[in-house]
């Protein structure tokens, strides 16, 4: 019988090159040179007769015939995937993974999509333990950890991949931005410099490379109140203690809601981020693999929602 389809690796190169917006960052993802994904995508289009990606100097896009692939083929390949991790899962104990997460990426974030996972590695027992800034995986437990910072700059005994979480905007509540705004004022990011400003504990100099970054002449930041969660730089934001400075997903349900506003809406990267972090040797227990790969996927999922939206992390 002859087979229609193309092989495995060819629709995972497809759907990584979509995914991630690029040929580098596919090949990346898959642990291969980005040759091999450029050429497993032309033999695919071969294959098939039809151009599936349109190709330009600045960005790739998909052809109609591409976009009705790609929805056709994402839910089996993702079906797959999961079965074959269930697979090597076996009976060997190895489904059984503790994580650590910061707190509040895993109550606003995590844990509303952990039925998600779940669904689809139902063999994987995942158990939350408690979360350390400084993690050294020193201990038993975990066997990974979401941690925020630099990545493997930060951590370089590490397997770190980014995540989620650089693009971050000023909040503040909207009855304090509709007052501004009445008095004539907030015309430049400059102006927020002299506002109280609310930042997190481990990253006091975010908001002078936000300043920076948006183009501002005043760079002193009148830092008033720390806290050491992101949930309580939000909250203090919604109460109008001051304007905190967060990354954009996790208020994205706050700014629908109108219980926030952004002062100033820029496409500015922090140089922190939260990263799926491991001990090289635990990488590849499958119940951890099973655990990044599905968080790899929700988090570019959210990244590309946020670009649809005209909200993109670049």
């Amino acid at each position: 019988m002859r087979l229609h389809s193309a092989s495995m690796s060819e629709l995972h190169a497809f759907v990584a090159v979509v995914r991630t917006g690029s040929f580098s960052r596919a090949a990346t993802e898959l642990l291969v040179t980005q040759g091999a994904i450029s050429r497993a995508v032309a033999r695919m289009e071969s294959h098939y007769g039809k151009q599936l990606l349109q190709r330009d100097s600045h960005q790739l896009g998909l052809t109609p015939a591409g976009r009705q692939f790609l929805d056709e083929i994402q839910e089996p390949l993702a079906a797959i995937e999961a079965a074959s991790v269930r697979l090597r899962l076996g009976n060997d104990g190895g489904h059984d993974i503790t994580a650590a997460v910061v707190p509040t990426l895993a109550h606003v974030w995590l844990i509303p999509r952990l039925a998600a996972f779940h669904a689809r590695y139902p063999d994987v027992q995942l158990r939350f333990v408690p979360y350390r800034s400084q993690e050294d995986f020193s201990g038993s437990t975990p066997d990974c950890a979401i941690l925020t910072g630099l990545g493997e700059e930060q951590w370089p005994a590490l397997a770190c991949e980014y995540l989620i979480g650089r693009e971050v905007v000023p909040v503040c509540s909207p009855a304090r931005a509709a007052a501004r705004h009445e008095q004539g004022r907030w015309q430049t990011p400059d102006e927020l410099a002299g506002e109280p400003l609310l930042y997190h504990t481990t990253s006091p100099g975010a908001w002078t490379h936000w300043l920076r970054a948006a183009g501002a002449r005043a760079t002193a930041p009148n830092l008033r109140q720390s806290y050491d969660l992101v949930a309580g730089v939000i909250q203090a934001a919604i109460a109008d203690f001051g304007i905190g400075l967060v990354p954009r997903f996790l208020v994205q349900a706050e700014l629908d809601a109108g219980r926030l506003a952004v002062p100033f809406d820029l496409p500015i990267l922090s140089q922190r981020g939260y990263y799926f972090c491991t001990p090289a040797h635990r990488r590849h227990q499958p119940g951890v693999a099973a655990f990044r790969s599905w968080l790899i996927e929700t988090a570019k999922g959210e990244i590309a929602a946020m670009a649809m939206s005209g909200h993109g992390e670049g």
